[in-house]
């Protein structure tokens, strides 16, 4: 669903017809309740949402989120998803969408051995969007970055007037492929070397008739 910057949103800032796509954030702040964390990379309090002081982004932080195969990793390790059932509240005549997806972490492939990280994104009640995956072969021991956009035309809103969910879908695998297990780990983590990841999703505004 996605892959390109918020700021491609082009906005009039004089005069924005309802329902125009609209990279201006509404002037009040806006709050986020998280309804449910669920998942084998999100256990309970190791993940945690925050809005920009823009509001044109949020940013979910956690601590707890590694696929691994080899020595020490169980064979339920190497996958771990999270699924993020969130709420946004924004003021009245405002309707938003997820324009980008920034996920950051740190992964460490043997020669052979690869990973994938997966997520789609879907409001309450409506279809889910195609998962968009990033593949990344080993050998390597790095940080990593995918940034998945949607186009202008293609972001979808969650509808005006209306109390929807907002659901977000992550998964990492790890694949020994021709790696030796016996003797090798493979990890990816979405988190960073200290603990911390931050994985920040763009808001794209649009007011409402």
């Amino acid at each position: 669903m996605l892959n390109a910057v918020a700021a491609a949103l082009l906005a009039s800032s004089i005069i924005i017809p309802p329902g125009a796509p609209n990279e201006t954030p509404p002037p009040n702040h806006i709050t986020i309740d998280v309804v449910t964390i669920n998942g084998s990379g999100c256990p309970a309090g190791t993940a945690a949402v925050a809005v920009s002081e823009d509001n044109k982004a949020f940013t979910v932080t956690y601590s707890d989120y590694l696929a691994q195969v080899g020595v020490g990793a169980r064979p339920t390790d190497l996958r771990k998803n999270c699924q993020l059932n969130l709420r946004v509240n924004v003021p009245q005549g405002f309707t938003y969408g997820i324009a980008q997806a920034d996920y950051r972490g740190f992964a460490h492939l043997e020669r052979g051995a690869y990973a994938i990280e997966k997520a789609n994104y879907y409001f309450q009640g409506m279809s889910q969007t195609e998962s968009i995956s990033h593949r990344y072969n080993g050998p390597v021991s790095d940080d990593w970055q995918a940034t998945d956009t949607t186009e202008v035309a293609a972001i979808v809103y969650s509808p005006c007037g209306e109390k929807r969910n907002f659901n977000i879908n992550t998964e990492l695998r790890v694949y020994a492929g021709s790696s030796n297990t016996a003797t090798t780990t493979s990890f990816m983590t979405m988190d960073s070397t200290d603990g911390n990841l931050e994985t920040t999703y763009h808001f794209a505004w649009k007011t409402c008739p």
